[in-house]
């Protein structure tokens, strides 16, 4: 199983013997139905530093993962339109998942998606993530809302079963500290205040924990490429 947030920033290439990247990774583009993903939106470096480019499209049927990133398998056929047409893809209608509001289909707010996780062979997912939007969200988890509970996209929400918003918290950082008041960001506010000392404790703490892995960029990659090979199996 791969998440989306392991694709981020990952550098693509148009084949193996270029130095030069196309761009990294920004962003995962799903399906109209939102339950699959097609491919990737690649930010270009911009024009002399200052002139923002377009962003490709890499699809995803048209790469393997090299040493330093992934490599396109199809040439020119593997980016933009040739592979929209390739992939019958409704463009306009497909989805970006990450950053997305959620809510219940009779209309309880759930947060918003942080992350989806999706098996790499047939991009189908499996799971949405959502949390509040808040530094909490990373301390004490998100609740995992699985793919049968979709119902759908509308007005800009992520739309799933009313029974999402009864669904456990995902670990976090200072899930045992915090989850009340995780449980109230994203349920209401009855608990907040029983939140209290416990989860601000615990939030400085798994702040600076978090400080220490934005430094840790050596090994990353080689990290994700073990997981890929891994969830392709």
């Amino acid at each position: 199983m791969l998440k989306v947030s392991q694709l981020m920033r990952v550098n693509v290439y148009r084949d193996e013997r270029e130095s030069s990247p196309v761009g990294q990774i920004r962003q995962v583009v799903f399906s109209p139905q939102g339950d699959c993903v097609e491919g990737f939106l690649i930010r270009r470096p911009d024009v002399a530093g200052m002139v923002r480019r377009e962003d490709a499209f890499l699809a995803r049927d048209s790469f393997v993962v090299g040493d330093a990133g992934l490599v396109a398998t199809r040439g020119k056929e593997s980016f933009d339109d040739a592979a929209r047409e390739r992939l019958s893809l409704d463009w306009d209608a497909c989805i970006l998942w990450t950053g997305m509001d959620a809510k219940t289909t009779d209309g309880k707010q759930l947060g918003w998606v942080s992350d989806v996780s999706f098996y790499p062979k047939s991009g189908r997912v499996h799971s949405f993530y959502v949390g509040d939007g808040s530094v909490a969200t990373s301390l004490v988890g998100n609740v995992v809302i699985p793919a049968q509970m979709l119902r759908g996209y509308k007005d800009g929400y992520v739309l799933v079963d009313p029974e999402a918003a009864h669904l456990a918290l995902d670990g976090g950082l200072a899930a045992t500290a915090g989850e009340t008041y995780a449980r109230a960001k994203i349920g209401g506010k009855k608990a907040v205040a029983r939140a209290g000392k416990a989860a601000e404790k615990a939030t400085t703490k798994g702040a600076k924990s978090l400080g220490r892995q934005l430094g840790r960029t050596k090994g990353m990659f080689g990290a994700f490429v073990k997981e890929y090979k891994k969830a392709s199996k």
